[in-house]
């Protein structure tokens, strides 16, 4: 531990810094970058499925009436604000104007009823208790609204400045906190710094200061993702040394990731420093002072102890652990999404982008049905059922809450799970902060214009059926050269790149992003990025199979029954999946074969759903004795088990294709 006299010039540094520090990267406006091929194809499904739809149906979105105070304004505290934050981007990526009406019309409704106080939401006029979180996701979405439309621009921020003024007064007199609103104070931190960054209108300062009262009134996030109190092992019974369970549910740590990165805007590396209650002076170490260290340890100790081979992490409701059988939240999913783009803008370290980019292919859609009109509560990496569990793997949720259908156990997934297509596409492209230079982050097929500095308008396509393919081929149009970069994927090995037609080159990315020199006119470059089987050790001696980007796993054949059917819309079903094969197996790794080829030039829709996927990895197996629980759920893999019949070949395929699905499997030797 470094004495404290030696952490004095590094505070008083700290403390000698004013305003907001700048990201590593920044976003572009909504709109600016759009889908195409398979993935444009992914969102219109998502469109034309639940998302797209239950706000003409739903209890918790309905809009049926809204000048009366219907539901989905009443339910601006979570669900209204949920669903507007997910489908304006939605909407306006898919240029549905029925939707983008939509949208547009509750902006307008919620602006027109701020009250006097500057108070937004529903509790005006009413004896309902004023609790600040609700109103964040709204705000996302408001921001986004501006960004495309600026003529927006004035009405909004007004009403927003309008709210802050009265937040600030609220926190200071220790009022509109909640155990909610004190772990997601990080988002509404996002949108003071879009304010400040944009449209301060001579707030600084109040807006600086409401950004340290939301962390001072909220929960420590640098403490809860510290080594010292992190969880190793599912928490349903370890005592939280917060005295605050909230700190340990998944959705929330999911939206305090952002949390340290976002403090780190404002604090300039400091950080508890304020923190008299909480954290001495004599107790910080360097490594504490640090918010950017502490959001990068803290999000390293999430996946190593609650980890899946799909990308994301286990809570269900809390902190799971790594068995298989235990759940991921589908809200959990976006929302890590989310988070994870917003570290790397900030941070830059290309690890959390290559999670982001196997989160958004292998668990997003692995947790909806193809048709994406049934969304599960929680997924499982091993999930031989999808039905009412006896017994319940879950400590903390229902026993239905893996079923696929309109709002197993809680309702928040149904309309927050669509912000996940939209904001993972339109983080795919950045712009250094001279913005002399775009950055390709997440791979795929996009299009995106744009002009940087020096009035250089760029225009890119990148043309690519990724990541059910090697290959990526992008054209670029730019009045003037400039440098333009690509992100090469951590799981890529023998790397190539051509440019305008030239021999092709092995990639030499820095810290992750391929430097590519584009002159003025047109230039033409394909990156070819292949990436080997591994494999990834798991407990009990099992393994997950991963190529590239995509986890892969065997898809168990279904039957399916329906359960319940919404009355208003028949599309929106309950579904009950039984497995119709065997699905215990064990595999020997060393036989691990992919069958990749020539994929189709054009894929199936929806092409995550069985048998979709063009590509697959076969692997020899045995049948052995793998026991359940009941009738619901794998036990845990068995180590080293013994063959009970004869070798055979199965097929594995993309995690998010698969319903039912072994992901995690125990393992042997063949002859």
């Amino acid at each position: 531990m470094k004495a404290i006299g030696t952490l004095l010039p590094l505070i008083g540094l700290a403390l000698a810094q004013t305003g907001l520090a700048p990201k590593k990267y920044l976003s572009l406006p909504l709109g600016t970058v759009k889908p195409s091929g398979w993935l444009m194809d992914q969102l219109k499904v998502q469109t034309n499925g639940l998302a797209g739809h239950e706000h003409e149906f739903y209890d918790y979105v309905s809009q049926t009436d809204w000048v009366g105070g219907n539901s989905f304004y009443s339910n601006l505290e979570e669900a209204g604000s949920y669903w507007f934050n997910a489908m304006v981007p939605n909407g306006i990526l898919v240029n549905s104007s029925a939707i983008n009406a939509k949208t547009s019309a509750f902006l307008s409704y919620v602006l027109s009823h701020q009250d006097s106080t500057g108070w937004l939401g529903p509790e005006v006029n009413t004896t309902k208790p004023r609790y600040l979180w609700g109103r964040y996701p709204f705000m996302f979405g408001a921001i986004q609204m501006v960004e495309h439309d600026p003529s927006l621009t004035d009405q909004v921020v007004t009403a927003l400045h309008k709210f802050v003024a009265l937040a600030n007064t609220m926190l200071h007199s220790g009022k509109g906190v909640e155990s909610w609103t004190a772990t997601r104070w990080e988002d509404f931190v996002i949108v003071l710094q879009w304010l400040y960054d944009n449209h301060p209108n001579g707030k600084e300062d109040l807006l600086i200061d409401t950004m340290k009262q939301l962390k001072y009134t909220g929960v420590p996030w640098e403490k809860v993702f510290s080594a010292q109190y992190f969880p190793t092992t599912a928490v349903e019974h370890t005592p939280n040394p917060f005295n605050l369970p909230l700190t340990w549910h998944g959705v929330n740590m999911a939206e305090g990731l952002k949390a340290l990165p976002s403090t780190y805007r404002f604090t300039h590396n400091q950080s508890g420093i304020a923190r008299s209650w909480q954290i001495s002076f004599s107790a910080l170490t360097t490594g504490e002072l640090l918010d950017l260290n502490a959001a990068s340890a803290g999000w390293d100790l999430l996946f190593q102890y609650h980890g899946r081979p799909s990308g994301i992490f286990a809570a269900d409701e809390y902190l799971a652990g790594l068995e298989a059988v235990r759940g991921t939240e589908l809200c959990l999913v976006v929302e890590t999404m989310f988070s994870g783009s917003y570290l790397y803008q900030v941070i830059g370290d290309p690890k959390f982008a290559d999670r982001v980019e196997r989160i958004t292919y292998n668990a997003l859609p692995a947790t909806l049905t193809g048709d994406m009109w049934s969304r599960q509560y929680l997924q499982q990496q091993n999930q031989i059922a999808a039905k009412n569990m006896n017994p319940n793997p879950f400590p903390n949720d229902g026993s239905y809450s893996n079923v696929f259908g309109l709002e197993p156990n809680y309702p928040c997934c149904t309309v927050n799970h669509p912000q996940g297509w939209p904001k993972f596409i339109s983080n795919a492209f950045l712009t250094t902060p001279d913005q002399t230079s775009l950055v390709n982050i997440y791979l795929g097929p996009f299009q995106t214009s744009t002009t940087l500095s020096s009035s250089n308008p760029v225009s890119v396509t990148v043309d690519t059926q990724y990541p059910f393919s090697d290959t990526l081929t992008t054209t670029i149009t730019a009045a003037k050269a400039f440098t333009y970069y690509v992100r090469i994927p951590s799981w890529v090995v023998g790397g190539t790149i051509s440019i305008n037609g030239a021999t092709a080159k092995a990639v030499n990315p820095s810290n992750g992003l391929q430097a590519v020199s584009v002159g003025a006119g047109t230039t033409k470059f394909v990156l070819n990025l292949p990436a080997p089987i591994t494999t990834e050790s798991r407990p009990h001696g099992s393994i997950a199979v991963h190529r590239g980007p995509l986890h892969y796993a065997f898809d168990i054949a279904r039957n399916q029954t329906v359960l319940t059917k919404n009355s208003q819309q028949p599309l929106a079903v309950d579904l009950e999946f039984d497995a119709t094969v065997n699905w215990q197996y064990a595999i020997d790794p060393a036989t691990l074969k992919f069958n990749g080829g020539s994929p189709p030039s054009t894929l199936p829709s929806p092409i995550f759903d069985s048998g979709k996927p063009p590509m697959s990895i076969t692997a020899t197996a045995c049948p052995i004795s793998w026991a359940k629980a009941g009738d619901t759920f794998a036990a845990s893999p068995p180590t080293s088990p013994a063959c009970t019949g004869s070798q055979t070949t199965i097929k594995l395929i993309p995690y998010g294709a698969t319903k039912l699905r072994i992901g995690e499997f125990p393992v042997f030797k063949s002859n």
